[in-house]
C-alpha cells in the first residue's frame, strides 16, 4: 500500500469518480469530497499528503480554498481547471497552487504529475541536512527550512524555497525554465514556463526583488533565470 493519503477535491461526480479510482489503482489511500467548505474539513481532520483540487467549486472556489489551506501548514495542491485562460491558471499558482492541469486531462498524465509532486515532496525530506547558502545578504537554510534576509525571515512555500536554494547554490549558472522543471517538479511541460516564472515572479515578491535589474534573481530574457554572482552589479 502506497503510504501517501490524498484528498480529491471535485464537484462532477463522474470526473471525481475516474480520479479517485486512477489512484487507488496507484495505491495511494484517496478521500474525495464535493465542495470548498467539505474540503477544509477534510484537510483539518485528515491533513492529506497532496491536495487535488478543482477550480470551479459550488460556494467555495478552488483559488479560496487554496488560499485557506496554505494558510496553515503547507500541503502540496494539484489544481484542475476547465478555463484555458492564463490569467486563471496564474491565480491559481498565486495562491499556492504547486502546479495544475487544464480539463480534459489524461489520468495517466494526472498520476505522473501526482508522482512528481510526492517525489519532491521526499527529495525535500532527505535533503534537510545540507548546509546553508549565503548570497548577499541572504541566507537559505535547507536543514531549518527559513530564509533570512537580513534578520528578517521569509515566508516561501517548498516549492519556492527549492528554486530560491537551486539557483542560489549555483549562482551565474543559467537555468533554462525547462531545466528549473525538471529538476524541481520532476517532469517538463510544455506549459512549464509560465509555471516557473509565476513562482519567480512571486519569490520576488517576497523578497522586495522587483525592481527592473532586480538584486538577487536576474532573468536572461528567452532562456531562464540566474541568481547574481557575489560582486556582480545589479
Amino acid at each position: 500500500m502506497n503510504p501517501f493519503d490524498i484528498l480529491v477535491v471535485e464537484d462532477e461526480e463522474a470526473i471525481a469518480e475516474a480520479v479517485s479510482a486512477r489512484l487507488l489503482n496507484e495505491g495511494y489511500r484517496v478521500r474525495t469530497v464535493h465542495d470548498g467548505l467539505q474540503a477544509l474539513q477534510a484537510v483539518a481532520q485528515q491533513r492529506p499528503d497532496l491536495v487535488v483540487l478543482d477550480l470551479m467549486l459550488p460556494g467555495m472556489d478552488g483559488l479560496e480554498v487554496c488560499r485557506e489551506i496554505q494558510k496553515s501548514d503547507w500541503i502540496p495542491v494539484l489544481m484542475l481547471t476547465a478555463r484555458t485562460d492564463e490569467a486563471d491558471k496564474v491565480a491559481g499558482l498565486a495562491v499556492g497552487a504547486d502546479d495544475y492541469m487544464t480539463k480534459p486531462f489524461s489520468l495517466r498524465e494526472l498520476a505522473a504529475r501526482v508522482r512528481a509532486i510526492l517525489r519532491r515532496m521526499e527529495r525535500i525530506q532527505r535533503g534537510a541536512g545540507a548546509e546553508a547558502v549565503t548570497r548577499f545578504d541572504l541566507t537559505v537554510d535547507p536543514a531549518r527550512r527559513r530564509v533570512l534576509q537580513g534578520e528578517r525571515e521569509l515566508a516561501l512555500t517548498p516549492l519556492e524555497f527549492e528554486i530560491l536554494l537551486t539557483l542560489a547554490r549555483h549562482p551565474g549558472v543559467v537555468f533554462a525554465r525547462e531545466q528549473l522543471m525538471d529538476r524541481i517538479w520532476g517532469y517538463r511541460d510544455y506549459a512549464g514556463g509560465r509555471v516557473v516564472d509565476s513562482h519567480v515572479a512571486r519569490i520576488r515578491r517576497k523578497l522586495g526583488d522587483e525592481a527592473a535589474e532586480p538584486r538577487y534573481i536576474r532573468t536572461v530574457h528567452g532562456v531562464g533565470y540566474s541568481f547574481r554572482e557575489d560582486g556582480e552589479a545589479p
